[in-house]
């Protein structure tokens, strides 16, 4: 097994290991995880499930296998109005909180 130096932004480590820590896993494994889904030569033919293959392996496709449906357009209204209310992320940028 080799070991592998790896330099990033201050700010990309840390939302590295913030999504890292989200997921349960150490910034090491992640950090694999991710690399494999790039470099996977073995990969499905067509672009999409190449890219769904890409996601599964790095474990960051839902597969639960729990069906999904479309929300009612009532629902999306509201989620849709409810997602316009917030703090704009112009402000957001300006405050330095974006």
């Amino acid at each position: 097994m080799s070991q592998v130096t790896w330099r990033a932004e201050d700010d990309l480590v840390q939302r590295v290991k913030c999504t890292a820590e989200r997921r349960g896993v150490s910034m090491n494994e992640y950090l694999t995880r991710v690399l494999r889904a790039a470099t996977d030569p073995d990969l499905e033919g067509d672009e999409a499930q190449a890219i769904r293959a890409k996601l599964a392996q790095a474990g960051l496709l839902d597969s639960s296998g729990t069906p999904r449906t479309r929300p009612s357009r009532e629902a999306f209204e509201r989620a849709r109005r409810a997602a316009g209310g917030g703090t704009s992320l112009e402000d957001l940028v300006s405050e330095g909180r974006g």
